[in-house]
């Protein structure tokens, strides 16, 4: 299993080849009220979907049907991960609300030899090119919420109501802590205030686990 990001910053998930299945997803996400763990879960046997909002929880639980193989819990992460190990961890603009350098830690301590961990986070701006991007953002942001809601006013989501924290972290000290813990890492800036970290846990190809 592999992870590609998209032009705008969003990862997609590459299935093996042949369609073999993933055995268990660990999701992590602020937003979107579980939407990416039940699009996980068409090509996973189990995916557990953890947040520390106890409504934001409840509504995820929901919007998802009985027979999806999908459970969400209320848990503070990293010290709330269920035990794994899990094929594939995902985190979504949440990691900012975490130490970032322990949080990275825990996720490569749950992965499965040969999983993959994808992380969107959110970064603070310092350079030039973070404020060009982010001028770049905010009419492609607006543009891209017109054409979702096809030129309508449309009510504040449910996902947007969960607690939220400036991030702190500078893309370079993400890079750097990032590679301190994750060798091989793969990290790329992206529009939307966003960057994006993939990294494949290596270990049983070198015989380490």
């Amino acid at each position: 299993m592999l992870a590609r990001e998209t032009p705008l910053g969003l990862p997609h998930i590459c299935w093996p080849v042949g369609g073999s299945v993933i055995k268990v997803t660990l999701h992590l996400c602020r937003n979107k009220i579980g939407e990416l763990a039940r699009l996980l879960a068409t090509r996973a046997k189990a995916v557990h979907g953890i947040d520390s909002d106890p409504d934001i929880v409840s509504r995820a639980r929901e919007l998802t049907a009985q027979a999806a193989p999908v459970t969400f819990t209320v848990a503070d992460a990293p010290a709330g991960i269920p035990p794994g190990p899990y094929d594939i961890i995902t985190c979504v603009a949440t990691v900012h609300h975490l130490t970032f350098t322990d949080a990275l830690t825990h996720f490569r301590e749950h992965l499965a030899p040969g999983g993959t961990l994808v992380v969107v986070g959110l970064s603070r701006e310092t350079t030039l090119g973070d404020h060009l991007l982010s001028c770049t953002s905010i009419p492609l942001n607006a543009a891209m919420g017109w054409i979702k809601n096809k030129g309508r006013r449309a009510p504040r989501p449910d996902s947007m109501t969960a607690r939220t924290r400036a991030a702190e972290m500078s893309f370079s000290d993400i890079v750097r802590e990032a590679r301190q813990v994750l060798p091989g890492v793969r990290l790329r800036r992206r529009l939307f205030w966003r960057y994006t970290l993939v990294w494949r846990d290596g270990s049983c190809e070198r015989g380490l686990r």
